[in-house]
This record gives structure tokens, C-alpha cells and sequence, in this order.
């Protein structure tokens, strides 16, 4: 018997060893699951951010004849800020029309939102002219949104390059205001994000490409503003664009055929 004691004792170690082995190898195959699950998450979390960030990037939506707002701010510029002549309220609003004006349209709109041209391309004429005729003054409040949701720098660009025609004159930024509009490229293609092609347009606006306002823009000298004034818009709580509001009002600029009417939209005003 007692010649088998050591033997036993023997095997029992082996086994005891065999055993801690399988049980280390266990809780390593254990610690690799868990880490491979700890880097899948992490991997699934940042796919899902990225995702998120495309959306917001390209999601361009429209909603009752608008262009929704789905996206940040225009990145801010380490550049100084310099706010054109003839701006109002804050220096983040463009006002055209006769001071004494007893009522204010606030106009909401990006340059580069396709919307906002079939809207200008059918009752801007008749926007200005109420002003001109001193029925109520314009409120411009511009953003530059579609260029975080579409990729580019069309918006800010040409929202820069108002800043320099506003510093020449108001009459100078409704002009250009209005080839702009006239002349907006697919909202995809960024066009406005060339300023060549801005200076260009700016040609089409007698006296307003002048040395200074050619520097202006070349320079991005109003860029900061620009990013200022999209900023603000983007505070103001406005959803989409166009969007107008007659002493706070909302007016509708769409009806199920596209752009409401001159008649429609004079209505709304006298009615308001």
C-alpha cells in the first residue's frame, strides 16, 4: 500500500496541473471575448457617430416648401472680425427700405438654398416692391447651413461677399442680392464656393466690383462676419428656408402648387 502512496500522490499533482492549465486557458479565451466585445462596441459607437455626422452633413430636407435646417453652424474663423458699414440691430442683420416703415418683414434665407430662389424667382419683385413703397422695411437674416449639410463653402462664401457689397451700400447688397439668386448654382455643385465665379456675378452689378470690394472678397475679408450672421440664424430658433414673418407673423410663401402668388402674398400683408 505503501508503495502506491507516492504514485497516487504523483498523479493527483499532474491532474491538479492539467487542470490549473485548462482553467488559465478558460479565463484567457474569457478575457479575449470580453475584449473583443469592448472593441466591437467601440468600433459599432464610433460607425454609429460617423453615420450620424454623414447625415446631419448631407441630409438636405424640405418640408412645406422649405429648406430644413439639419446641421451646425458655419465653422468659426481665427480671423478678425470686421463688420461691413450699413448693417442693423447687432451688426447681424441687413435692413433695406425706408427706416420710417411702420411694419418689418424678417426674410430667413440662404444662398445657396434652391427653395429660396423659386420663391425670389416668383415674388421677389413683389418683395421689394412693398418695401420700396414703404408698405413695411426688410429684415435680412442670412444663414449658411447648406454647406454642412450638402459639403462645401458656397453659403459662406457668397454670404462673405454680400458682406463687401453691404459695405458699399444697401442698395449695392439688394442688387447682388439679387443676382445671386438669379444665377444660384445647383445647390450641389457648390458654384458659389468659387470666388472667381462670385466676382464674376458681381459684374453683372454696375459700380460694385471695385478694387475694395474685389480685395474683400478675394481676401475673405467679411468672413468672420459671415460666420457671425449664420450664427445668428441659427439662434433664432427659424427652422427652414425662406421663411418670412411680418411684425413676428408667419406668412406662407407655398401653397400646393409651388410659390404662393403675388396677389396671395399682398393679401397676407395687408391682412397682417
Amino acid at each position: 500500500m505503501s508503495s502506491n502512496h507516492p504514485r497516487a500522490t504523483h498523479d493527483e499533482q499532474q491532474t491538479a496541473r492539467r487542470e490549473k492549465l485548462q482553467q488559465a486557458r478558460l479565463a484567457e479565451q474569457r478575457a479575449q471575448a470580453v475584449r473583443r466585445r469592448a472593441v466591437i462596441g467601440v468600433s459599432i459607437a464610433a460607425v454609429l457617430a460617423l453615420a450620424g455626422g454623414v447625415t446631419l452633413a448631407i441630409g438636405t430636407a424640405k418640408s412645406g416648401g422649405r429648406t430644413t435646417v439639419s446641421a451646425d453652424a458655419a465653422p468659426s474663423s481665427a480671423a478678425p472680425l470686421v463688420t461691413p458699414a450699413h448693417t442693423g440691430g447687432d451688426g447681424t442683420v441687413v435692413v433695406y427700405g425706408k427706416p420710417d416703415a411702420p411694419h418689418t418683414l424678417a426674410v430667413y434665407e440662404d444662398f445657396r438654398c434652391p427653395v429660396c430662389k423659386k420663391f425670389e424667382t416668383a415674388n421677389g419683385g413683389t418683395v421689394q416692391q412693398l418695401a420700396d413703397n414703404g408698405t413695411y422695411r426688410i429684415e435680412y437674416h442670412l444663414a449658411a447651413f447648406l454647406d454642412d449639410n450638402l459639403g462645401g463653402k458656397g453659403s459662406i462664401t457668397a454670404l462673405a461677399a454680400a458682406g463687401a457689397a453691404l459695405n458699399q451700400g444697401v442698395d449695392e447688397f439688394k442688387k447682388f442680392h439679387d443676382v445671386l439668386y438669379a444665377n444660384q448654382p445647383d445647390e450641389r455643385t457648390d458654384g458659389f464656393g468659387d470666388v472667381n465665379r462670385i466676382l464674376d456675378l458681381a459684374g453683372q452689378v454696375p459700380g460694385l466690383k471695385t478694387d475694395a470690394f474685389t480685395s474683400a472678397v478675394k481676401d475673405g475679408t467679411y468672413l468672420p462676419w459671415a460666420q457671425k450672421v449664420a450664427a445668428a440664424f441659427t439662434s433664432s430658433g427659424v427652422t427652414g428656408t425662406p421663411t418670412m414673418k411680418l411684425d413676428g407673423k408667419a406668412l406662407n410663401l407655398f401653397d400646393a402648387n409651388g410659390p404662393v402668388s403675388a396677389d396671395s402674398f399682398k393679401q397676407q400683408v395687408g391682412a397682417a
